[in-house]
C-alpha cells in the first residue's frame, strides 16, 4: 500500500548496450521524436529534480536482482507539495531545437566571417610588411650615401688639418727662433749699457770719450734696431698664428660635427629591427632640427679648406720672411761687437794685491769664527751633559724629604747632596758665562768678516768694472746659431 502524498514512482530503464551514455553529436539521427518517448511512457512527461525525491525503501540485493535481465528499478519519494510550482516546464522541445539550429547558422556565419577577416587581414600584413621592408631598404641606403659623402668631407678636413697643423709647428718654430733670437739680443744691449755705465764711474783723466766708449754707443743703437724690427715681425707671426689656429678652429669643429654625423649615421645605419636601444618618440617626425641643405653644407666645409690654404699661404711667406731677418741683424750684431772688444784687450786693473791680502785676512777671520762655533758647540754640549746629574741630585733631595718622622734626618749624604748640588749649579752658571763669552767673540769675528768682506768688494770695485763687468760679461756674447735662434 502507498502512502498518502506520494508521486508516482518512475520506472528508470538501463540499456543492455556496453555504453552506459549515449553519444554526443549533432547528427540529424541523434535526436528521436518526443512523442514517441511519451507513448512509450506516459509518467515520463513529468520531470523532477533529486531535490524532491527521497529514497522509502532499500531492495535487499539477492541472486534474483543480480540475474542479467533484471532491467528495472523502483524507487519511493516523498513530493512536498508546496514546490509543485517550480517544476513545471518554461520551454518546449521546438524551441530547445530552433534555439540549437539558430546557434549552429550563427557559429557558422561568424567562423566564415572570422576566416575571411583573417585571409585579409594576414595579405595586409604581408603587403604592408614588404612595403616597411622596401622602405626601411631605401632609408638604410640613403643614409649609406650620406655616410660616403661624411667620409670624403672628413678625409678632405683631415688631409688640410693636417697641412695646417705642419704650418702652424713650423711658424712656432720659427716664431720661437725669432723669439729666442730677440731674447739672447737682451744680453749684448744689457752687457753694452752696463760697460756705458760703468765707465761713467772712471774717475779724472780716465773719464774720456775714447773709441771704446764710440764703439758702445753704437753697438747699443744697432742691437735696438734690430730688436725693433725682430719685434714688429713677431707681432706678425703672432697675428698670423692666431688667424692659422681659428682656421684650424673651424676645421676641427667641422670635423667634429663630421665625426659625431658619421658616428650616429653610422648607428643609424646599423640599426635593425632587433637592435637594442630602439624606441618609440611621438610626433619626432613632425619636428624639423635641419640647420641647412646638402649644397649649403657642402660649400661649408669648402670654404673652410679654402680659408685654410689662404692663410697657410701666408704663413709661409712669412717664414721666409723672418728666415732673412734672422740671418740679416745676426751678422750687424756680432760685427758690432768684435769692434767693441778690440778696444778692451788691454782694461787690466792696478788693485790686484791689495784684493789678495784682504782675501789673505778674510780666509783666516773665517777660520778664527769656525773654531769658535765648534767652542760653542762643545760649552752646549757641557751644559747638556751637568743637566742629568743635577737632576739625580735634586731628585734624592726630594725623595729623601718624603722620610717619615724621626728618620728626617739632616745627616751627612744630606749635607753632600747639597754640596753637589751647589758644585753642579756653579759649574753650570760658570760655563754658560764663558759660552756668552764665545758667543760675543764669534760676533766680533763675524763683524769684523763683514768689514773685511766690505773692504774686499771696495777693493775689487775697481777690478769689477773693467776686467769682471766689462771683459768677462762680454765674452759670453751669443754665436751666431744663437743670434738666429738655433740653439
Amino acid at each position: 500500500m502507498e502512502l498518502l502524498g506520494s508521486t508516482r514512482t518512475a520506472t528508470y530503464a538501463r540499456p543492455k548496450t556496453s555504453h552506459f551514455l549515449p553519444a554526443i553529436s549533432t547528427m540529424a539521427s541523434s535526436y528521436r521524436n518526443p512523442q514517441q518517448v511519451l507513448a512509450m511512457n506516459p509518467s515520463a512527461n513529468i520531470w523532477r529534480t533529486n531535490s524532491y525525491y527521497k529514497s522509502s525503501s532499500v531492495l535487499p540485493l539477492t541472486s534474483s536482482t543480480q540475474h542479467s535481465n533484471f532491467d528495472l528499478v523502483r524507487a519511493k519519494t516523498i513530493f512536498y507539495p508546496s514546490n509543485r510550482t517550480t517544476l513545471t516546464t518554461r520551454y518546449t522541445p521546438d524551441d530547445w531545437y530552433k534555439s540549437n539550429h539558430i546557434n549552429y547558422r550563427e557559429s557558422e556565419s561568424s567562423r566564415k566571417s572570422a576566416e575571411r577577416l583573417r585571409r585579409d587581414t594576414i595579405r595586409l600584413m604581408q603587403d604592408k610588411e614588404q612595403l616597411t621592408r622596401r622602405t626601411q631598404e631605401n632609408t638604410s641606403k640613403n643614409i649609406g650615401e650620406r655616410l660616403n659623402d661624411i667620409v670624403f668631407w672628413r678625409s678632405e678636413l683631415s688631409h688640410e688639418i693636417d697641412n695646417m697643423v705642419t704650418e702652424i709647428a713650423a711658424l712656432n718654430e720659427v716664431k720661437r727662433r725669432l723669439e729666442r733670437a730677440l731674447a739672447e739680443t737682451e744680453g749684448p744691449l744689457q752687457v753694452a749699457q752696463e760697460c756705458l755705465y760703468h765707465r761713467e764711474k772712471r774717475m779724472s783723466i780716465d773719464l774720456v770719450h775714447d773709441d771704446v766708449e764710440k764703439d758702445l754707443t753704437k753697438e747699443v743703437e744697432v742691437i735696438r734696431s734690430c730688436q725693433e724690427r725682430m719685434r714688429r715681425h713677431l707681432e706678425r707671426a703672432t697675428a698670423q698664428l692666431a688667424s692659422n689656429r681659428g682656421a684650424q678652429h673651424e676645421l676641427e669643429k667641422d670635423l667634429g660635427d663630421k665625426v659625431s654625423a658619421q658616428r650616429i649615421d653610422d648607428k643609424c645605419h646599423h640599426l635593425r629591427n632587433t637592435s637594442d636601444g630602439i624606441g618609440f618618440y611621438r610626433g619626432i617626425d613632425r619636428i624639423d632640427y635641419s640647420v641647412s641643405l646638402p649644397d649649403s653644407w657642402s660649400k661649408f666645409t669648402d670654404d673652410n679648406i679654402l680659408r685654410s690654404q689662404s692663410e697657410r699661404a701666408a704663413s709661409n711667406k712669412l717664414r721666409d720672411e723672418i728666415e732673412i731677418l734672422l740671418s740679416t741683424t745676426s751678422n750687424e750684431m756680432w760685427n758690432q761687437f768684435n769692434s767693441v772688444n778690440v778696444a778692451f784687450t788691454n782694461r787690466i786693473s792696478e788693485t790686484a794685491d791689495t784684493k789678495n791680502n784682504l782675501q789673505a785676512h778674510l780666509a783666516k777671520t773665517l777660520q778664527e769664527i769656525f773654531q769658535t762655533e765648534l767652542l760653542i758647540e762643545s760649552l752646549k754640549k757641557a751644559l747638556r751633559d751637568k743637566e742629568s746629574p743635577l737632576k739625580v741630585a735634586q731628585t734624592r733631595l726630594e725623595e729623601r724629604t718624603r722620610r717619615p718622622n724621626i728618620e728626617l734626618c739632616r745627616d751627612n749624604p744630606h749635607h753632600r747632596l747639597v754640596v753637589e748640588v751647589r758644585e753642579i749649579e756653579d759649574t753650570i752658571q760658570k760655563l754658560q758665562e764663558r759660552l756668552m763669552e764665545a758667543e760675543n767673540t764669534l760676533q766680533t769675528l763675524a763683524k769684523t768678516k763683514v768689514t773685511l768682506e766690505h773692504d774686499l768688494s771696495i777693493k775689487a770695485n775697481s777690478l769689477f768694472l773693467d776686467q769682471e763687468k766689462c771683459m768677462s760679461m762680454r765674452k759670453t756674447f751669443p754665436s751666431l746659431p744663437r743670434l738666429v735662434g738655433y740653439t
